[in-house]
């Protein structure tokens, strides 16, 4: 006879009445210790631990905000070393001709190149110099000014205008009445149509009003045309053409 239970099958299935015996429970995993693939090796640091500069690695590539070193950035550098040394920048050039390139023609290029050549520096300090002085001097000049619109913004003779400061600037210091230095100052002041026009009437205080010649404007009649005009009967008669021909005298007269 076997030791085997009968399976009773019930109402509604075979199966209805089988249960779980004892030998065939699960095993219990409360117990279970899961291996972590990711843990930390022995001596080895926490990952939360901020890691330190070794002291070979140089400060300027060690972000401080990441606690990393910037591979990025010495690479770089690296090979912009290389390229340096590859055209000969890394040492002065013979003779103290350096590559003025970025300067261009003038005092200022040739004040740096005789700096340079008395203390040796290599080309590349030299490159790196000059774009700093014209960098300085780029935002010390400020804003570039259109000259044809300032003139423009003077009137149809703003030219004449200009020449006959200039005159009379050069007159002042001629008399002793201002300097070199004044004149200069006159210069920066006169640079903009505003400006000319402030001293266009600080000086009709001291003169009176100021007659500015200039050859006539393109398709306009000239100076002796006009006067033709108003010899002409319609000048006294017809009150349009009077003033038309009082318009184009203004032309000649700021």
């Amino acid at each position: 006879m076997s030791d085997t239970a009968t399976v009773e099958p019930g109402e509604t299935g075979l199966l209805d009445n089988v249960q779980v015996t004892d030998d065939t429970k699960p095993a219990d995993n409360s117990q279970k210790v899961e291996i972590d693939h990711k843990a930390t090796p022995a001596g080895a640091a926490e990952p939360d631990e901020p890691l330190e500069r070794p002291d070979f690695w140089p400060e300027n590539f060690w972000k401080k905000d990441s606690n990393e070193p910037d591979l990025e950035g010495i690479a770089k550098s690296w090979g912009d070393l290389r390229k340096m040394i590859s055209q000969g920048k890394h040492k002065a050039p013979e003779g103290g001709k350096y590559d003025t390139a970025t300067l261009g023609d003038g005092p200022v290029a040739g004040a740096l190149t005789e700096f340079a050549a008395k203390w040796g520096l290599p080309q590349a300090a030299f490159d790196e110099l000059a774009q700093r002085t014209m960098a300085i001097a780029e935002e010390s000049a400020g804003p570039a000014i259109d000259t044809k619109a300032e003139i423009k913004a003077l009137g149809p003779n703003g030219q004449a205008v200009i020449n006959g400061m200039v005159d009379w600037a050069r007159g002042l210091v001629n008399k002793g009445v201002w300097g070199k230095d004044d004149f200069e100052e006159f210069k920066i002041m006169g640079g903009t149509a505003k400006g000319m026009r402030a001293l266009l009437k600080i000086r009709e205080a001291y003169e009176g009003r100021v007659p500015i010649e200039s050859a006539p404007i393109e398709g306009a009649p000239s100076k002796e045309e006009l006067y033709q005009m108003v010899n002409d009967p319609k000048y006294k008669t017809d009150a349009g053409y009077r003033q038309k021909v009082e318009r184009m005298f203004q032309q000649f007269v700021q």
